[in-house]
């Protein structure tokens, strides 16, 4: 039925015009018996609300910005698709923005959502880091909440457990027995790649393990770079018999350059990745990973952010990962533990 209005539904439901409103508008007490029966009659009729009438009466635009890293990558999709689950069950529309590689046109895509009177802005978005820029509009802005450190801070955030997301493949190494592990870091001038390559330290000291800066490599979280960090890493340093990768696509990466240097996945060298991407489950061999819960993080987001808008700055929200086993780990080779360079 074309342009069904509340009219037509009070009619439906035998009850008054500013019944229906406020039931379908969410103001005011209703019996719960009328409130389902109107809820009924608007789905009988395909009464679809307004959102632009809704909007002008509530003063909000019932719609929330996103800034985010290229979503054509299963990773970030998986965050999007959990904010945009969350903000449909809440009634509220997304709008996408998505940044060049470097993030420079971050500023530029905050000022347009602004412009655009979004009630609220989730920033997913590793350039946020260092950008001072970035850092004052969201404080002067919408209320926002990020998946990174903003510059200057004041922004919640949601994150997972940055410790355990090193700690645990670095210490599954060190179960297995290897005590030489090799590290492909995303882009060290990131404080994820600089924290987990802290702990991936921190975690040697406990086992009376030395660091060796040698044997870590940046890979600048992209399979081609993973490629690249392996092959240096074997070429200057000695003894791998692991190499724990700071993400999933560095760690294709790696596993390709190890079948090219006649290196056996796990035989000679396990390796180890982070995200749990959908690709791990059928790399060769399988790739054990940490499972980092994207789609959690972006309802999560959604969740912080509308409790920011209704009642001021929430704290934090941290999440936890697990690790998932699978055949590319195992306890290093009887006798040599060397990796022979080129």
């Amino acid at each position: 039925m074309a342009n069904v209005s509340l009219r037509d539904v009070a009619a439906r439901a035998n009850v008054s015009f500013q019944t229906v409103s406020k039931v379908l508008n969410g103001k005011g007490a209703v019996a719960p018996a009328t409130r389902q029966r109107i809820i009924e009659a608007a789905e009988e009729i395909g009464y679809v609300p307004n959102a632009l009438a809704r909007s002008l009466q509530s003063r909000s635009s019932l719609t929330l910005g996103v800034i985010t890293v290229d979503f054509s990558n299963a990773t970030p999709a998986q965050f999007l698709v959990g904010i945009e689950r969350e903000a449909r069950r809440h009634g509220l529309s997304v709008i996408l923005s998505s940044l060049e590689p470097d993030g420079s046109d971050c500023v530029r895509y905050l000022r347009v959502l602004m412009e655009r009177r979004v009630d609220g802005i989730i920033m997913n978005a590793p350039a946020t880091e260092e950008d001072e820029e970035v850092g004052r509009l969201l404080r002067a802005g919408p209320p926002a909440v990020s998946l990174h450190e903003i510059a200057g801070g004041g922004v919640p955030r949601v994150t997972v457990d940055s410790e355990a997301t090193a700690a645990l493949p670095v210490r599954h190494l060190i179960a297995l027995g290897h005590r030489r592990i090799g590290v492909v870091t995303g882009l060290r001038q990131r404080h994820s790649a600089q924290r987990r390559t802290a702990v991936y330290r921190e975690v040697l000291a406990e086992h009376g393990l030395p660091y060796d800066a040698l044997l870590v490599e940046d890979g600048a979280w992209e399979v081609e770079g993973g490629y690249a960090a392996t092959h240096r890493l074997l070429d200057r340093a000695s003894g791998i018999t692991a190499i724990y990768v700071q993400n999933d696509l560095m760690a294709v990466g790696v596993l390709n350059a190890l079948h090219e240097r006649g290196v056996s996945v796990p035989g000679d060298c396990s390796v180890v990745g982070c995200d749990d991407h959908p690709v791990a489950a059928r790399t060769i061999p399988p790739l054990t990973t940490v499972r980092m819960p994207f789609f959690d993080a972006g309802a999560a987001a959604v969740r912080l952010l509308l409790e920011r808008i209704a009642s001021g700055p929430p704290g934090d929200v941290v999440l936890p990962v697990s690790m998932v086993y699978r055949a590319s780990t195992a306890s290093p080779p009887a006798g040599s533990t060397r990796i022979a360079r080129r």
